[in-house]
Formats: structure tokens, C-alpha cells, sequence
């Protein structure tokens, strides 16, 4: 049965985004440092060339992808992300989370939707078979995990500390329990996966 799985990257101090994210800097000051297992070390918003995750980091990455049959995220993210060039960078359906969905884009390569459950359930009809990988931002995954959506949720720890920005669970006060069902190392990140328990 298809899976919704939800993975963040965060930093020691808890924040998901530095501060002033935005387009351009999706990450905020200084979050670049998130993603550095993402891209093999360290990268900044300015450099067009960006390197490959390696070792455990892609290993992660590539047992993610290879389980995901669609994705969805929030519109923030996508706005940040500046909607990716219009190319869809997952090559699967991409659904998109927006109070506006009636500016969807031109082409096929994101589907605009009006609300988290409903964009789960269509990645999940779009999937075939295969697992959603909801990949936030924080605000939407926060709104999966309170609607009870959420199978399993990966925590990746970079080794920074932020000092602000977007906390991952910011106002969030829902009970969660949650099951430990693995962990990766590598010099960039801590991958804690955990599978979300049902009451």
C-alpha cells in the first residue's frame, strides 16, 4: 500500500529555513548549509554549477526517489524554489499546495491544488502503486501530520546551527508518537527515520 512520506532537513537548533527565505534564497541567510549533503559540500545561491550527493547521502536520497511515484509541496516553497525554471525537477506528478489554485501554470509539469488532503489523495491516485513524498515546506507538513496523513517522517539533521529562522514545528501541538526504523551518518547530515504511529 502507497506511503506518504514526508523528509526536512533541519538544522541542530531546529529551524527548517534561515532567516528571510524567499526567491533566491529559498533557504534563507545562511540555510545553504542545509542542503549541503544535497549537493556533495558546500554551494551557495550565487554558483550555477552544484555538485552530487555521495556515499550515504545519495544512498538516502536514491532509496527516496526510487519509492516515490509523486510529489507534492507547499506554494512557498515552489515561489522560493522559483518554480524550478518551470521544470519539474522530480519527473514525476507534482502536486502543489496554493489558496490559489486557479494560477496554475501553463504545461503539465505542476498540477495546482487547493488543500493538503486533497493533493495527497491525487498524488496518490497519480502514483501508481508507488509512495508520495511530501516534501513540505514546513507549514504543509505540518498540516499532513495534524490531518494524520503522514506514514513516515525522516528528520535530517545538518551539523549547523541556524540561531533563526523557520522552525519545522512552529505552533505545531499535536500530540505525535513516533517509531524509530533507521538511521544514516555522513560528514553533512544525521537521516532519523521514523515511522508515524496511528492512535
Amino acid at each position: 500500500m502507497a506511503k506518504v512520506l514526508v523528509a526536512i532537513t533541519t538544522s541542530i537548533d531546529g529551524y527548517v529555513a534561515g532567516p528571510d527565505d524567499g526567491p533566491g534564497k529559498g533557504l534563507g541567510e545562511g540555510g545553504e548549509r542545509l542542503h549541503y549533503w544535497v549537493f556533495g559540500g558546500p554551494w551557495t545561491y550565487d554558483e550555477d554549477a552544484l555538485g552530487e550527493p555521495a556515499g550515504e547521502d545519495a544512498a538516502w536520497l536514491e532509496k527516496a526517489v526510487s519509492r516515490s511515484g509523486a510529489v507534492v509541496g507547499g506554494r512557498w516553497t515552489y515561489e522560493a524554489a522559483r518554480h524550478w525554471g518551470d521544470l519539474n525537477p522530480w519527473g514525476m506528478p507534482f502536486f502543489i499546495v496554493t489558496h490559489r489554485p486557479e494560477e496554475q501554470p501553463p504545461g503539465a509539469e505542476f498540477t495546482f491544488v487547493s488543500g493538503v488532503q486533497e493533493a495527497v489523495d491525487r498524488a496518490k491516485e497519480a502514483a501508481g502503486g508507488k509512495d508520495v513524498n511530501l516534501m513540505g515546506g514546513a507549514d504543509v507538513i505540518r498540516q499532513a501530520l495534524d490531518l494524520g496523513l503522514v506514514d513516515e517522517l525522516t528528520i535530517i539533521v545538518a551539523p549547523v546551527v541556524l540561531g533563526g529562522g523557520k522552525r519545522l514545528f512552529e505552533g505545531f501541538t499535536k500530540s505525535l508518537e513516533l517509531e524509530h526504523i533507521g538511521v544514516r551518518q555522513s560528514p553533512y547530515a544525521t537521516f532519523i527515520d521514523y515511522r508515524v504511529k496511528r492512535s
